[in-house]
């Protein structure tokens, strides 16, 4: 009997040890392509799903609390012959300490998502070969993912991760898929290039300003929370100051100017006019929401 709840114990404990890192729901929305067989669509956001949620990404141990909450959009444009266009949007957020609210961290639509898929075909990531731009280019926003999720519970906690989406990136460099190309605007290499650079060591602290010291303390101290989080747009400031219109800006206020909006509308006072000022001049697409903020 000792030798059956022995034998019981280590297997929950190598479930456990098996946890996986993402709670990702993947939708494939192919209402823009003409297709009688809706199937294979089907069948490719099922595979999705499995894939994303139960490959073990990383070394880490997740508690399941602790997944991450994220969405995958991918809107498909064309098809033929097994052939895919369209574009992927990418949510995800994480949870604020003390209450029920998830705060959006990642917020990213990409535009240059074309891959090849024959319905049924397993999917399995190898982080050593680059053998399918549809694993390469969702194993890539995975890691993206699970990188800022890292980043804002410690200082610059996501490397590990990043380094994985960067050796992705490095080896997409010889297909012939769009998305990779280091010389292309607001591509993926530009993005994961840019989070492991130290030129743009800023963002990864304001991540975890922003979040670990300014939105988990809010909840117990509303008006020290609200000032960390005013001087973490000061962060912006230099960051600009050295690389203007950086592209880690725009993936930073894409995800959080409504949030912004609302922490400053509600509780205690800071100098508002201050912080306007700096956030018309770190993220001045977004004026109208800032015009917004009530105090």
């Amino acid at each position: 009997m000792r030798k059956i709840l022995i034998l019981l114990v280590v297997s929950c404990l190598g479930l456990s040890l098996q946890a996986q890192e993402l709670n990702c729901t993947v939708t494939v929305n192919s209402d823009q392509v003409s297709q009688t067989n809706q199937q294979i669509f089907k069948t490719l956001e099922r595979s999705l799903n499995d894939f994303v949620n139960k490959n073990k990404w990383t070394n880490r141990t997740y508690q399941e609390n602790e997944r991450v909450n994220c969405q995958m959009f991918i809107t498909i444009t064309k098809y033929e012959s097994n052939r895919f266009e369209g574009n992927i949007q990418i949510q995800s957020s994480r949870p604020v300490y003390n209450t029920s609210y998830d705060s959006p961290v990642f917020n990213y639509k990409d535009n240059d998502f074309n891959f090849e898929y024959i319905e049924f075909q397993p999917l399995v990531f190898n982080k050593n070969v680059f053998e399918s731009n549809l694993i390469g280019v969702v194993s890539y926003y995975v890691y993206v993912i699970l990188g800022l999720d890292a980043d804002t519970f410690a200082l610059e906690g996501g490397t590990d991760s990043f380094r994985t989406a960067q050796q992705i990136t490095t080896q997409a460099q010889g297909s012939n898929f769009s998305g990779w190309d280091q010389n292309s605007d607001r591509s993926r290499f530009e993005l994961i290039d840019n989070l492991l650079s130290n030129t743009y060591r800023e963002y990864r602290i304001a991540m975890y300003n922003y979040h670990r010291k300014g939105l988990d303390i809010l909840g117990d101290n509303n008006s020290t929370g609200k000032q960390v989080i005013a001087g973490t747009m000061k962060l912006f400031e230099t960051m600009i100051k050295r690389r203007p219109n950086a592209f880690l800006i725009q993936t930073f206020f894409d995800a959080k100017a409504e949030e912004i909006q609302n922490v400053f509308s509600d509780g205690p006072k800071v100098d508002i006019v201050e912080l306007k000022e700096t956030l018309n001049a770190v993220a001045p697409t977004y004026s109208s929401t800032w015009k917004d903020i009530k105090y």
